[in-house]
């Protein structure tokens, strides 16, 4: 490497440093980025940083501003000084100066590069990222003369300008750039207006017959929600057929060979909530140099953003603040993060989110594994406080069903593929070209699932699991269950606006499943009710059995058995791979779960007629049990017996006093701390 011979040795008269510790410049670093920090650092801090970028392949400057050595903005006006370049906060700079329209100043975020007018001259802002600092000093070397057209700020900084001035815009993609891009695909209003004529006349031909027919009409109606019914039945254990694990993944990636990768997480009233995430982003097993964590909080919403504020991450946080304007829900506020995410590859984690730490590492074995139509890979979801409540324990069975059976065989089968809440990793060019989030759906990742089957994609599923917190009271699943019906209605009617464009979009086989899994999904739970009630029907009264109504009695009744049969098996075998077949116990209460499902599913409807967009929140950090927490203590009782046996045998000498993770393996470890 050419050694910097250009470079400025004037350190500068900035406030962040101590002008009384001189710099000491050598230029015949591995890493010239940091010569500006040499002298102010302890030399094993600036070698053990050469050493470690170039094992992850970045610049030494991202190294020591991840280990929270230095950080952004001390180090940006450092390195300015050293190479002659002013260092712009951008505080007070005028929306004129910038020549970008507000679309393209969006897209400059991600990209670090913010053009100004200088008097006559164009100027450049620079934000960087990754090994641009080291080009930038090699480019002020070969170049001496660009050094006046050059200026650095901070991420923070930049995107904080562009927050400024393009929040109109940014409020705008957020909320509409999919429905202005493809209006069909949007569960924006005006609504369900497509679906109107084809609904109404299967209503007055239904109405038509039952008129002139009724018994014959309601056994009919009845033989065909039994065979929906069953067939999304069917559907559902397709995992127990074929065998739904992904193959082995490829060898490891090398730590030089990972990508950037961006993690989003949109924050509200999560103020309890903030600690335990950022514990669980820190401990992926990922270079921090390499992560681009994005928190997303509203501008009402002190008490998140305090917390944030409040707690030392060990890696960089950027908190974007989400324009106020409609809708008010999740998508929307991913939606605002997007354009600023800087990876190759983005995760999307919830406030009460814990996934194991090689998740991404095991995301990114996939996508090298497979071919561009890759576009997104779900992480197994469970359930973390099973203890908490029989709801809880219910909650756990049918994620373990849908997770590690369910969803797997459906992603084996190439089908389209309702995506879960969160622990969705994607290709973010990808997931920009398909127009990111709908922002009126209030079960954005149903709907995003299936739009990228449209476009052409698929979704995988890898063997790595999130751990995530259950609503264990009756009132907070309720709502929670209501949003999910509602979304997946929302989500059937957008896609059923043109019948005919999506047979041809997914194909017969992926218009099928569609029909299964979304709308059947939310047509189940709608006409269990009625189903139950012919049953309870035969138990209690007498009906010939050569009667239309005996044989409407006999197909609800076998329809129902088989439903809770079912069900209960596809838990029970998740449960099984899941290890947790101590909960087993709760599947008798799945006739109870079903009414549950249909009082949800009801109260979803009137909803969606009503209040189409309202977003009834999730609280989360209320848990009082965690399954993790319980096996880390039983691994440090272990640990305990082991070093116990080790000493008596005299392989290993005794202590003076039990170490303190010994006598905390007496105690419970709570949730947070895991």
């Amino acid at each position: 490497m050419a050694l910097r011979t250009g470079a400025r040795p004037a350190f500068g008269r900035s406030a962040d440093f101590n002008p009384s510790l001189a710099p000491s410049f050598n230029f015949t670093g591995a890493c010239p980025e940091i010569d500006c920090l040499r002298g102010r650092l302890p030399p094993v801090v600036i070698a053990d940083a050469e050493q470690r970028a170039t094992r992850v392949g970045v610049g030494a400057d991202r190294v020591l501003i991840a280990a929270g050595k230095v950080d952004e903005e001390t180090y940006l006006r450092a390195h300015a000084d050293s190479l002659g370049v002013p260092f712009d906060s951008l505080d007070g700079v005028a929306r004129a100066r910038c020549p970008l329209d507000d679309d393209r100043l969006i897209e400059a975020a991600a990209g670090g590069i913010l053009p100004l007018t200088v008097g006559d001259e164009l100027h450049f802002v620079i934000a960087p990222q990754r090994l641009a600092a080291r080009g930038i000093g090699e480019l002020i070397d070969d170049k001496p003369d660009i050094a006046r057209r050059i200026r650095f700020t901070t991420a923070e900084r930049l995107n904080g300008f562009v927050l400024r001035h393009a929040a109109a815009a940014l409020a705008a993609r957020a909320g509409k750039e999919l429905k202005e891009r493809w209006p069909a695909l949007s569960a924006a209003p005006p609504r369900w207006r497509g679906n109107l004529l084809p609904l109404g006349i299967v209503g007055a031909v239904a109405l038509a017959a039952l008129i002139l027919a009724p018994v014959q009409t309601a056994l009919a109606s009845e033989l065909l929600l039994a065979v929906i019914f069953l067939a999304w039945l069917g559907l559902r254990l397709i995992g127990l057929v074929i065998d739904p694990r992904p193959p082995d993944p490829p060898l490891s990636l090398r730590d030089d060979e990972l990508p950037v990768y961006t993690i989003i997480s949109a924050l509200y009233r999560e103020a309890a909530s903030v600690d335990g995430l950022l514990s669980a982003i820190e401990r992926l097993d990922y270079p921090h140099e390499k992560l681009d964590v994005k928190l997303v909080i509203e501008a009402d919403d002190a008490d998140t953003a305090a917390a944030i504020a409040a707690r030392k991450s060990r890696i960089p946080v950027e908190v974007i603040t989400a324009p106020d304007c409609e809708p008010r829900t999740k998508p929307k506020a991913l939606n605002v993060a997007l354009p600023f995410a800087r990876g190759n590859f983005t995760v999307i984690y919830d406030a009460e989110d814990r996934p194991e730490p090689r998740q991404l590492r095991r995301a990114l074995q996939s996508f090298a594994a497979a071919g561009d139509d890759l576009a997104c890979v779900q992480a197994c979801l469970s359930i973390d406080n099973t203890a908490d409540s029989w709801l809880a324990r219910l909650f756990t069975a049918e994620y373990a069903g849908q997770f590690d059976i369910f969803l797997p065989g459906i992603a084996a089968l190439r089908l389209p593929m309702p995506l879960g809440g969160s622990s969705n990793h994607f290709r973010t060019a990808t997931l920009r070209h398909v127009g990111g989030w709908d922002a009126y759906n209030v079960t954005e990742d149903a709907d995003l699932g299936v739009r990228l089957a449209r476009f052409g994609y698929r979704v995988g599923t890898i063997d790595s699991t999130t751990y995530e917190e259950a609503p264990a009271r009756l009132g907070l699943w309720l709502r929670q269950r209501t949003r999910w019906f509602k979304g997946w209605m929302q989500t059937w009617l957008v896609h059923m606006r043109e019948p005919r464009r999506l047979m041809r979009d997914l194909g017969l086989p992926g218009f099928a499943a569609f029909q299964l899994v979304v709308g059947g999904n939310a047509l189940a739970a709608l006409v269990h009710p009625l189903f139950l009630g012919w049953l309870v029907y035969g138990l209690l009264s007498e009906v010939p059995s050569w009667s239309g109504t005996a044989a409407a009695i006999a197909i609800c009744s076998a329809t129902v058995i088989i439903g809770y049969g079912t069900s209960a098996f596809l838990a029970w075998c998740g449960l099984a791979r899941r290890g947790l077949l101590s909960t087993a116990w709760v599947l008798v209460l799945t006739p109870l779960h079903w009414l549950l499902l249909s009082l949800a599913a009801w109260r979803a409807l009137f909803q969606l007629v009503i209040a189409p967009y309202r977003w009834e929140k999730t609280e989360h950090g209320l848990a009082r049990n965690s399954r993790r927490a319980e096996r880390l203590t039983r691994s440090l009782l272990q640990l305990e017996l082991l070093l116990r046996d080790l000493q008596q045998s005299g392989e290993l000498p005794k202590l003076t006093d039990q170490p303190t993770y010994i006598s905390a393996a007496r105690r419970p470890i709570p949730r947070a701390a895991v």
